[in-house]
């Protein structure tokens, strides 16, 4: 039996590691971190000014296209304070309560941003395969209520999860691996049954994200069965570049999401860092990318910015 006593949430303190393995060079690794962070606040928040003041694009697809911006935003935000906390003022330390609703805020934008590119794909579907009735399906009130089930979809199925880390117990280790608090992280210092917690976390990415790319990868199909019906090469052509930006949008949230699934089921003998790096990646890149994306390749953005 440990010798260690159980340590309620109420009182208890976590500290975050930055990179393990490389606390040495935290004030290096701060600067492409620093330049990510700058990149994406200023990228995403450039798009959602263009879209608010140009009226041009006040159209379901530029909607949907705020709405990832906003994720990206939250996301970006959710992790920024600890992350260059810690590489530029050695800031470790994180109480219990603030761990656990970092973790909460950075699992709902990511389940968010997974629903807003289904429902992305759900508007790109609906402009090529039926598109007369484009105006008519995907009206403003239609598109608002899209974003409040997308939010309460997030918070109903998240909440569980947080109730339950305010019943796990720590008795001995309180660091964690990574320069956020992150779920599993948290879960695998708790010295109680924590089961219920590895499954409900599993269930959740599962009924999330899982369900989503099935969906996602569907409407595809469907998309490409209808454009490769189409007889024009030009038709065809000017119907598939309207789901490039989505599908580079797809690939850079759902890539690093799996790699990082298979690292941490995989890679238990791989250093610390890489760990830290992977999980970093995953919630970095998309927000830096998708602005990069969507200005480069959608003419209309190009236009207003």
């Amino acid at each position: 039996m440990s010798s260690f006593p159980n340590i309620t949430s109420t009182s208890l303190t976590f500290f975050l590691m930055g990179v393990p393995g490389l606390e040495a060079d935290h004030t290096w690794i701060s600067i492409p971190f620093c330049c990510l962070y700058m990149t994406a606040l200023s990228g995403n928040g450039i798009i959602l000014f263009v879209i608010i003041t140009e009226s041009s694009l006040h159209e379901p697809m530029y909607y949907f296209l705020s709405m990832l911006s906003t994720t990206d935003l939250g996301l970006c935000i959710s992790t920024l304070v600890t992350t260059l906390g810690i590489f530029w003022f050695r800031a470790r330390q994180i109480s219990f309560h603030a761990c656990v609703a970092q973790t909460f805020f950075i699992q709902l934008f990511t389940v968010v941003e997974s629903s807003v590119l289904l429902a992305m794909v759900f508007d790109r579907f609906i402009a090529i395969c039926n598109p007369l009735r484009y105006a008519a399906i995907l009206t403003d009130s239609r598109i608002v209520k899209v974003w409040f089930a997308i939010l309460m979809r997030g918070i109903v199925i998240l909440m569980p999860l947080v109730l339950l880390l305010k019943c796990l117990s720590f008795c001995q280790n309180y660091v964690l691996h990574h320069s956020y608090c992150f779920h599993p992280d948290i879960i695998q210092l708790s010295c109680s049954d924590n089961k219920i917690n590895s499954v409900l976390g599993l269930t959740a990415l599962i009924v999330t994200a899982g369900v989503d790319s099935i969906f996602i990868l569907l409407s595809y199909t469907l998309i490409i069965k209808t454009i490769l019906s189409i007889a024009s090469p030009e038709e065809w052509h000017k119907a598939f570049s309207t789901c490039i930006s989505h599908i580079g949008a797809v690939a850079i949230f759902y890539i690093p999401l799996i790699s990082l699934c298979f690292v941490y089921r995989f890679g238990k003998k791989a250093p610390p860092y890489v760990h830290t790096i992977m999980a970093n990646v995953y919630l970095l890149i998309p927000p830096v990318m998708n602005p990069i994306i969507y200005s480069v390749k959608t003419k209309q953005i190009c236009r207003a910015i």
